[in-house]
């Protein structure tokens, strides 16, 4: 069973950044890869996702101050976070196709 294990979290201020790593013990192609996040208090929600053939999608609200990628080779996935703020503090799971996923990881943007 492919286990999956995110890092790079932390306590940050708004404004900030943080880059997300997350590393697989199997292959990660050719899976689509996702970042979702669940805040404190609600649901677990869609981030970013990216195809392996490299196509990203991003929900509204992080558009234009995360990017997502990926390295086949080194089955690692991404999460680049950029302009951080409040409301982004949750924590932080990979996801490998439709049901594997990882630990998770805290992220909490605060002064």
């Amino acid at each position: 069973q492919v286990q999956l294990a995110e890092s790079g979290g932390g306590l940050v201020q708004p404004g900030g950044s943080l880059r997300l790593s997350c590393a697989a013990t199997g292959s990660i192609f050719p899976f689509t890869m996702g970042w979702y996040r669940q805040p404190p208090g609600k649901q677990r929600e869609l981030v970013a996702t990216i195809s392996s053939g490299g196509s990203t999608n991003y929900v509204d609200s992080v558009k234009g101050r995360f990017t997502i990628s990926r390295d086949n080779t080194n089955r690692m996935v991404y999460l680049q976070m950029n302009s951080l703020k409040p409301e982004d503090t949750a924590v932080y799971y990979c996801k490998r196709g439709l049901n594997i996923w990882g630990q998770g990881t805290q992220v909490t943007v605060s002064s």
